[in-house]
């Protein structure tokens, strides 16, 4: 059951810190890589290497190895921190680290400031197994085409990819395009691009599946009051056992919103539903 929760917006107010650490770190690398000559850290999320450790995103990498038809050692070992993490946490890499997140989390509080509201209605209602098809039409249109196509169009990447050609050779790709359909989708409907449209996004879903972090319900606590459902970005609804499911990214809005202290945190090896 969960146990005592910290104060509230304690989880929103240090996931808000994490996703803002992620975005100056490849805001800062092609500055350090071109200005300091500093190649220690270099890339972004798509691919990020540390020193002699590479990071490779899980989505990139199954989608290279499919249209090259070859296993490739090192791309291999790049993907294991990831798809550990996925295995591990769930989908915290969308909800704690990318760079889409943060600057959809940027504008909802712009939005809260200039509405004074402090929850955001969803918008527009697609079924959840939409982000299914999403991965399944990406990768059949990778195979098809025989091209990494999230490789190249990834909103997530093109962040980082986008700040890397501003930087190192002062102009835009067309494909950042994508980054502004993707938030503009967020301004009319919250989060419509994670929620129902992200294939990476359904990947991590799949892989933490078996999640050993998940957020549980006291039912003894609960009175069901619907703050939960509200404060979720993914329009989930806790006290209904839906932050047990394969979409829950273990934000913690939940945690922080729920008044009667309901929901917390906990570590266990249960598969989920959904």
């Amino acid at each position: 059951m969960p146990g005592k929760q910290p104060k509230k917006t304690f989880y929103n107010r240090i996931r808000l810190l994490s996703l803002t650490s992620a975005f100056i770190l490849i805001l800062a690398v092609p500055f350090l890589n071109r200005y300091c000559h500093f190649s220690f850290i270099q890339g972004w999320y798509q691919s990020l290497s540390i020193g002699h450790l590479w990071f490779v995103s899980p989505l990139e990498g199954l989608e290279s190895i499919l249209t090259s038809r070859k296993l490739y050692g090192p791309l291999l070992v790049g993907m294991i921190g990831p798809v550990l993490l996925a295995l591990l946490l769930g989908r915290v890499f969308c909800s704690w680290i990318c760079p889409i997140s943060f600057l959809s989390e940027i504008m909802d509080r712009l939005i809260r400031l200039l509405t004074g509201k402090k929850f955001r209605k969803p918008g527009i209602a697609m079924p959840r197994r939409m982000l299914w098809f999403a991965l399944m039409g990406e990768v059949m249109l990778a195979m098809v085409i025989g091209a990494p196509v999230f490789v190249f169009l990834s909103p997530p990447g093109l962040v980082g990819r986008e700040i890397m050609m501003a930087t190192l050779f002062h102009t835009l790709a067309i494909e950042g395009v994508i980054v502004i359909i993707v938030l503009l989708l967020h301004l009319f409907s919250r989060r419509l691009f994670c929620r129902h449209l992200c294939p990476l996004g359904a990947l991590i879903a799949v892989l933490g599946m078996a999640r050993r972090l998940k957020i549980r319900k006291d039912k003894e606590a609960c009175i069901d009051c619907g703050l939960c459902k509200r404060a979720c970005p993914l329009s989930l609804d806790p006290a209904k056992d839906e932050s047990l499911s394969a979409y829950c990214w273990n934000c913690g809005e939940c945690v922080d919103a729920c008044k009667p202290k309901a929901l917390g945190y906990t570590w266990s090896s249960s598969r989920p539903k959904g």
